[in-house]
């Protein structure tokens, strides 16, 4: 936002800020009180003595830690819970508060039994204190807004559905200001990393000429049901119906030869185009499917699904965020990155990432489009 000052009003704001206990803020007021009366000097004179007073006065502002202190004691009228907002100890608070007393040259705080009580200059200050701190506040959020371009991200459907839906509110919360478009597919050929800003992809772990690869998750497969399957003890996997993804055609067989159940025939049992399609098949209770057992969680925790078999079989494939070299020091790419490795592994550890020549890479509105 931007403001807009005549030379009076540079000179009275300037005159607002001289501290009191100066000396020579008091022969600066005196010198303007006399001097500077209304047609009294040169306009030019004035705007220039208005220039070189405000520089001054911008100087000796009072720190800002100092003023963030006495503002957070003064909205909660307690030190106490002022230090717990800011994060520093009782006494740092005090002595902010204390040395701001002593700039000012008056009392903003009466002291007593029952806590503290604002002055009349107390209450003045921390109103102009805390719309101070607003504007700040503001003008960086508006520079933050900027930095942010409209992401394209191409993604697998149940990728979305299982994984990033159900965390979506913490990027809203941690980038209120990334606009992600969801570009779904379940056709792998459609998640190039060419055609987006980035896409979450499957990998063998084989580096990809000109892309910059994080690893999100490893791909395990187990078979899941509906609860009414497991009401009277173990599936029999050669007799119930098992459902099959199209994309995925060989998953039962890997499974089941993985499991010890080499015996038990895969062919028949309806299939779906899609994993996603296949995963609520069986939540309906059409019969068995395969299903990640890292993308698994939501449905789990609903109860709507439940694990066939405690069997989980690995592969060396994962699911990775993939995006070109180009856009590895892009703030929107950036920011998608690190709320995906805290999504992942929580704040306090990232996942590394790679180029295909083998370095490190550097470190809302939601929108599904089909």
């Amino acid at each position: 936002m931007g403001i807009s000052i005549g030379s009076a009003g540079l000179v009275d704001q300037a005159r607002r800020r001289l501290p009191a206990y100066d000396p020579e803020s008091a022969r600066a007021n005196d010198f303007l009180g006399r001097r500077l009366e209304p047609d009294s000097t040169p306009p030019f004179a004035a705007r220039s003595f208005s220039i070189k007073l405000c520089a001054m006065a911008s100087r000796r502002l009072p720190p800002l830690h100092a003023v963030r202190a006495f503002e957070a004691a003064a909205r909660h009228l307690s030190i106490t819970r002022a230090a717990d907002e800011l994060n520093v100890t009782v006494g740092a608070v005090s002595r902010h508060v204390r040395a701001l007393e002593a700039r000012m040259g008056t009392a903003l705080f009466l002291r007593g039994s029952r806590g503290l009580v604002l002055t009349s200059a107390g209450k003045t200050f921390a109103d102009s204190a805390r719309e101070a701190l607003d504007r700040i506040a503001d003008a960086a959020d508006g520079l933050r807004l900027r930095r942010f371009r409209r992401l394209s991200v191409g993604v697998y459907g149940f990728f979305v559905s299982r994984f990033l839906l159900p965390i979506w509110p913490t990027l809203n919360a941690a980038y209120p200001e990334l606009e992600i478009d969801l570009h779904t597919s379940s056709n792998p050929l459609d998640l190039l990393a060419s055609r987006f800003d980035a896409v979450i992809a499957v990998s063998d772990g084989q580096p990809r000429a000109g892309l910059v690869t994080h690893s999100l998750m490893p791909i395990a497969t187990v078979p899941v049901c509906a609860p009414a399957f497991m009401k009277n003890g173990p599936v029999d996997f050669a007799s119930v119906p098992l459902l099959h993804a199209r994309p995925r055609p060989d998953d039962w067989r890997r499974w089941l030869d993985h499991a010890q159940f080499a015996d038990v025939p895969v062919q028949g049992g309806s299939s779906f185009e899609s994993l996603g399609l296949t995963i609520e098949a069986a939540a309906t209770g059409m019969g068995v499917a395969i299903a990640i057992d890292g993308l698994l969680a939501p449905d789990l925790a609903r109860g709507t699904l439940v694990k066939a078999h405690p069997a989980v079989r690995p592969t060396r494939r994962q699911f990775v965020l993939e995006y070109e070299q180009r856009m590895a020091d892009d703030p929107a790419v950036t920011a998608f990155v690190a709320w995906l490795n805290d999504a992942r592994t929580g704040p306090s550890s990232h996942a590394s990432a790679t180029r295909s020549d083998g370095a490190p890479a550097s470190g809302v509105r939601r929108k599904l489009l089909t």
